[in-house]
């Protein structure tokens, strides 16, 4: 039977070449489920026996899904702390040094023997929108990964540099969201 493409737009072989850890993810877009999305693969990782370190940047550590964590063995949770959310007037220096600490954590995790099967950066791409990281750094990690080390990087803009680099690139749209009709963020749902 032949794909029509309405399922499968491209041509599939079923087999990735090599199968072996160390694909570049990137996860990014206006739209929500990013983090979710990582978070699935953290625990499906997770439940075959990988390793994964969970690297958060510009969030305070304090949602739903860090209590999960502490409940399943192999995940690693990483974050610098809290810090309030940056708003219009910009980030602070407790910004600057949360993402760098963050960062750093992600390189220990790279460079650690042996290094994890899975390291998720969730939100590390929004810190080059901000100007907390550099878009070097990023590809430095990605470079380090690749081959090595399966890496997700989430955020709402991904760099060209790291498209390129990517060997999964996904884009979440926005197409409608209570927030922008008045809703508020709901604990279990949205954090």
């Amino acid at each position: 039977m032949k794909n029509s493409g309405a399922y499968y737009p491209n041509e599939r072989t079923g087999v990735l070449k090599g199968g072996g850890m160390g694909l570049i993810h990137v996860y990014y877009g206006q739209g929500v489920g990013k983090t979710t999305r990582a978070i699935g693969l953290a625990v499906r990782a997770a439940g075959e026996g990988l390793k994964v370190v969970y690297v958060q940047f510009l969030k305070s550590g304090t949602s739903g899904e860090v209590k999960s964590f502490s409940k399943i063995g192999n995940i690693e949770y990483r974050c610098p702390g809290e810090h309030p959310f940056i708003l219009s007037s910009g980030p602070q220096n407790i910004h600057l040094e949360h993402a760098n600490k963050a960062f750093a954590y992600a390189l220990e995790a790279v460079e650690a023997k042996p290094a994890p099967d899975l390291l998720i950066c969730d939100e590390i791409l929004d810190t080059i929108i901000f100007g907390l990281l550099k878009e070097e750094q990023l590809f430095e990690l990605a470079t380090k990964c690749k081959g090595n080390v399966e890496l997700v990087m989430t955020g709402r803009k991904a760099p060209r540099e790291i498209m390129n680099l990517a060997d999964y690139a996904t884009e979440f749209v926005y197409i409608k969201h209570p927030y922008y009709s008045g809703g508020r963020a709901r604990k279990g749902i949205e954090y």
